[in-house]
Formats: structure tokens, C-alpha cells, sequence
């Protein structure tokens, strides 16, 4: 039920703790029962409209810049399991608050998997669709290219069924709108067939990372792939490390039950923490990364199994300290400077850099917030920050650096992490802005959808 104003200020926070955001009412979707769901939903837009209070939707809230939270208005948090396979199609029907872990078991015991989704399972497939996530399964453009239709709830309480050929001027606008243009109720997409996959797993100089990279990412027997690099400082990116997977053999009982890492992740995790103000410890990881993967985990497995880790698993525990992405998608030719700028920026920045993740997105040609305007190699940089005003301020610092350098080879940089690029910046990354903005301002008159992407980027 709905807070009343009564009671104490609601305060809700992110994945990165460093959002704190005082909310009007926090309301915990349940849609169980759909007519009951839809009505309650109604109600708390006409609430907040006739209260001028703003409204945002979440899941798990895994973005770090309050992407998801209306400062002192109404907080939704969605949750449902409602999944229906159409295997004919090969889709199936989810209900946005539905976790892709839930998502994942189900398809698993129809041997079917999602076609793309992010690297992690804890996240909700509404959300997925309004940050237009990306994988590690190639060759693939973002999510937004897997999705059949969806419904959304409009700001005037209207139900609208969107496709590319049905109200496709909505479709484009929610994929990767950040539940700016309303509320995502349910999703169909695309999936595909669940098997076993094999690694191949090749070292190589970094700077020969791009060209290789590239030739297996569209290489038709390769289904999913990713790399990384060393991170330490006196040798940050001189090292890389390439895993493709194709399909092997399934055993003669048929696939296993899709399950998590157990012990493996747990080792993973401590070998990754420790990476923590020791140089040393970050070089002892990249030797185990590359010697010893498939101990930890990353051996023979089903694509389902590949997809279903939690982001939780390698998350720290030390109160003072925070895990911060970021993330920038490079045009392969211009790989190489980005590494060379990465060598010279990330040094000297108090913030310990503990990993990249590179993987591979096909060009975006469907949402007007685009990250992926070409075929680009997307690099995921992991930082663990202090908790603490000189903290934030050195990673606001690098950020800026990174962006700016990313800009000037013709890149990208992602939206759900900290908001620490310049509005210049934005608006270099994101040239379809005004179009957004003017869009959501026709569908949305009285601006009831707003967070802290619209406040800082969009609203002026």
C-alpha cells in the first residue's frame, strides 16, 4: 500500500549508495492479478499528476545515477513472473518486473534461452528494455533488436500496444528511454535455442585485440565472446585475453539444469576483491584469469548457465568503498587509441581499477537515445571508488577525461552509470537528444515520467 505523508521521508539509494534520493510514496507493483495491477497503477498517476509530484519506475535498481528514482515523488518498483513460451515463434510474452534469472529457469526446462540480455541475471526485463542493455551473444545489435512488441502504460493511464509497425513512433522512444515515455507492463521477445558451448580461449598482445576480436565476433560458428585485459598500472592494457564459444556436443542425457557458480564464483570473488590497493594481487589475477579460467568457471557450459550469474557475485562488502561501471563503445579502428588513452587517464586517478570486459554490439538502428551508432567494440570498466567526497570527485575528473577522449575517436559512453559527463558531453554522444526531448514532450505534456537522467540532461 501507498506511504502516507504522514509518516518519516522515504529514502531510496541505487546499486552505486551514492544516490540517495528522498521519494513522496514507494510503491511495490505486484501484478499477480492484472486488472488489479492496472487500476492501482492508474490511480498512483493520476495521484502524482494532480500533485504535480514526478514518477519513476525501477526493478532491482542496479543503475548507478538515480536513473530510476523521482526526487520527492512516486518510487514503483516492479515485480511479476507471468511467462508465456510461444514455441512456434520462438518468443515469449514476460511481464517487465520479471527477473531474468525467474526468465532463465523457466526457458531452461524448454530448452530455449534468452537471445540477448546483459551479462547478469538480477535484473528486470522491463528495465533491460528502457536502458536497451547489450550481451555477450554475437553478432547482435542491444536488446531493443530481440523485441517483438510490448505494452506501456501512457501518463494519462492509456494502454498501448507498441511494435516496429504498430505505434512504432513509441517503440523507438521507450527502447532505451529510461521509462521517460512510460511504463513498461510487459515485453515479447525473441529467444534461442539452449546448447552446449565450448571455449577457446587465445592471449595475445593487446594492440592485436581489435582486428582478432572482430574477425570472431562475426565469425557464424562463434555464439558468444567476450575479452579482457591486464589492469595493473605499470602495464595497464598491454595484454589481452579473448574467449569465443561454439557449439559442442550435449551430453547423452541432454543438457544440464542451468544452475550458478557456487565455489568457483566465491574464489573468483576473492581473487577479485583483493585486487584492492595491491598491484601485486592485480597482476596475480591476471595470471589466474589467464591460466586458470576454466577452474573458475568458465569452462564447457550451456548458454542458459553463461547468462545466469547474478551481478552480486563479485560485489564488495567493505561500507567506505563502491563498485562504479563505466562504459564506452569504440569503433574497432580506433580501439587501439582508446587503449593508449586509457594508459595514460586511468593511472594516475585515485580509483582502483579492477577490471575491463569487452564485448561486441551491432549498430543501433531503432533507438533514438542510440549508444551504438556503428558496429563498435564496448568496453566495461569497473572502478572501486571511496565513499567520500575527494572519491567522487576524482572519479567526476576521470569520467570527464575518459569521456572526452572517447567523443574525440567518435564514441559513446553509456547512461545508467553516474552522471558525471558534462551536458556538452551528452549531447555530443547523443545527437538525437532534441528529437527525444520533443517526443517525450508530446506524449508526455505535463512531464509525469521524470528522474534524474531527464533533470540533468534532458529537462532544459
Amino acid at each position: 500500500m501507498p506511504v502516507a505523508a504522514t509518516q518519516p521521508a522515504i529514502v531510496l539509494n541505487d546499486a552505486s549508495r551514492l544516490s540517495a534520493t528522498p521519494v513522496f510514496r514507494y510503491w511495490s507493483a505486484d501484478a499477480s492479478n492484472e486488472a488489479a495491477f492496472l487500476a492501482r497503477l492508474r490511480a498512483e498517476l493520476r495521484d502524482a499528476a494532480g500533485q504535480r509530484r514526478p514518477v519513476a519506475v525501477g526493478a532491482a535498481r542496479h543503475s548507478m545515477g538515480a536513473q530510476s528514482l523521482p526526487r520527492d515523488g512516486t518510487a514503483i518498483s516492479m515485480r511479476g513472473a507471468r511467462l508465456d513460451i510461444d514455441r512456434a515463434a520462438r518468443t515469449c510474452r514476460v511481464h517487465a518486473g520479471t527477473r531474468w534469472s525467474s526468465v532463465i529457469r523457466r526457458l531452461d526446462t524448454e530448452g530455449l534461452s534468452p537471445l540477448v540480455m546483459q551479462s547478469n541475471n538480477d535484473f528486470g526485463v522491463g528495465a533491460t528494455l528502457c536502458v536497451n542493455a547489450h550481451g555477450w551473444p554475437t553478432p547482435h545489435g542491444p536488446f531493443g533488436s530481440t523485441v517483438v512488441a510490448f505494452r506501456i502504460m501512457l501518463a494519462d493511464g492509456t494502454v498501448v500496444e507498441c511494435s516496429p509497425t504498430r505505434n512504432a513512433d513509441l517503440f523507438r522512444l521507450a527502447i532505451g528511454g529510461y521509462g521517460l515515455i512510460g511504463i513498461v507492463l510487459d515485453v515479447e521477445v525473441r529467444l534461442a535455442a539452449n546448447a552446449m558451448l565450448q571455449p577457446l580461449q587465445e592471449v595475445m598482445p593487446a594492440d592485436a585485440f581489435a582486428p582478432r576480436f572482430i574477425a570472431m565476433a562475426n565469425d557464424p560458428t562463434v555464439g558468444m565472446i567476450y575479452g579482457r585485459m591486464n589492469v595493473s598500472r605499470a602495464d595497464m592494457f598491454t595484454e589481452a585475453l579473448l574467449v569465443s564459444y561454439r557449439a559442442a556436443p550435449a551430453p547423452r542425457n541432454g543438457l544440464p539444469p542451468v544452475a550458478q557458480g557456487g565455489m568457483m564464483v566465491q574464489v573468483a570473488r576473492s581473487i577479485y576483491r583483493a585486487q584492492i590497493g595491491s598491484e601485486a594481487a592485480k597482476r596475480r589475477r591476471w595470471l589466474a584469469e589467464k591460466r586458470l579460467v576454466p577452474a573458475l568457471g568458465t569452462g564447457m557450459a550451456t548458454r542458459n548457465r553463461l547468462m545466469n550469474e547474478p551481478a552480486a557475485s563479485l560485489a564488495g562488502r567493505d561500507p567506505r568503498r563502491t563498485d562504479i561501471l563505466h562504459e564506452y563503445f569504440l569503433p574497432a579502428p580506433r580501439f587501439g587509441d582508446f587503449l593508449a588513452g586509457c594508459r595514460t587517464l586511468i593511472p594516475p586517478a585515485k580509483a582502483e581499477f579492477l577490471n575491463v570486459t569487452l564485448r561486441h554490439v551491432l549498430r543501433d538502428n531503432l533507438s533514438l537515445l542510440a549508444y551504438a551508432r556503428s558496429d563498435c567494440i564496448a568496453a566495461v570498466l569497473s572502478f572501486s571508488q571511496e565513499m567520500s567526497a575527494e572519491g567522487e570527485a576524482d572519479m567526476v575528473r576521470l569520467t570527464q577525461a575518459l569521456t572526452d577522449m572517447v567523443l574525440g575517436l567518435g564514441g559513446s559512453f553509456y547512461l545508467p552509470y553516474r552522471r558525471h559527463a558534462r551536458p556538452d558531453q551528452f549531447a555530443r554522444a547523443y545527437p538525437r537528444a532534441d528529437e527525444f526531448r520533443h517526443a517525450k514532450r508530446t506524449h508526455d505534456p505535463h512531464l509525469l515520467f521524470r528522474n534524474a537522467l531527464w533533470d540533468s540532461y534532458l529537462g532544459t
